[in-house]
């Protein structure tokens, strides 16, 4: 029997399930909003190795959605914070964590036949193909979060695959980009819910400037997104 961190899961999956779980290594890329959320469902639920990839640091805008975004944390490395974070949850949890962003420059940095399952909750599209095509090379199973942000409604949130995606417009620009790469089938999860336009304010007319709107974001829709993806990667590996 594992240890007792997990008597209530073993309840509902059984023992050998639970050794699967303690066995299999899985890789997030990206845990901010949504990929925190991920981790924190894969720890809890027995993931014996995790791999993290995330650059950034904790902003205080990220408060008001990221599971590792606190007062205390802001000005600190995601990955790092999220290790502390899932050693506090199962201290036998091997954590392998990257401050690097996951982009085609850096996607030689990865050996994808390590992984057991690759969770794609990264923001940039070419990052995002690019995770895709590594996975798929590695017969390794990935699933990835469509767009989340601007939304408001998280029960509209789906599993699908990415060709019987529409509204989204982030599946659409995967669809056609996949697509002529020869990708035939992959999982996500995405809305049918039409983007919210954020409410313009003088910080997001600075980053206008910059050339990009802020998109908008709460606390319960990356979450969610976040927490059907790490039960999607739960079922998958013990294939309920």
């Amino acid at each position: 029997m594992m240890s007792n961190f997990f008597l209530r899961t073993e309840l509902l999956l059984g023992s050998e399930n639970m050794e699967k779980l303690k066995n299999s290594r899985v890789a997030v890329f990206g845990v901010g909003g949504v990929g925190g959320y991920v981790v924190e469902a894969l720890a809890r639920s027995g993931i014996g190795t995790l791999d993290i990839i995330d650059k950034d640091i904790v902003s205080i805008s990220n408060i008001n959605r990221q599971i590792i975004a606190t007062t205390d944390t802001v000005g600190k490395s995601k990955v790092e914070v999220l290790k502390e974070r899932i050693h506090s949850i199962n201290p036998k949890c091997v954590v392998n964590t990257y401050n690097i962003f996951y982009l085609p420059d850096t996607a030689s940095e990865f050996d994808f036949t390590n992984y057991d399952y690759v969770v794609d909750a990264i923001d940039t599209v070419t990052g995002k193909i690019q995770l895709v095509m590594s996975a798929n090379e590695a017969n390794v199973p990935i699933i990835s979060s469509m767009g989340a942000g601007n939304k408001l409604d998280p029960t509209a949130f789906e599993v699908s695959d990415i060709y019987k995606t529409s509204v989204c417009p982030l599946a659409k620009v995967m669809r056609k980009e996949l697509s002529k790469r020869g990708i035939k089938s992959l999982k996500v999860v995405y809305s049918k819910e039409k983007p919210i336009k954020p409410i313009i304010t003088e910080n997001t007319v600075i980053e206008e400037q910059k050339g990009r709107q802020t998109p908008g974001s709460i606390a319960f829709v990356p979450s969610v997104v976040g927490l059907i993806i790490g039960g999607e990667v739960i079922k998958d590996l013990i294939r309920v």
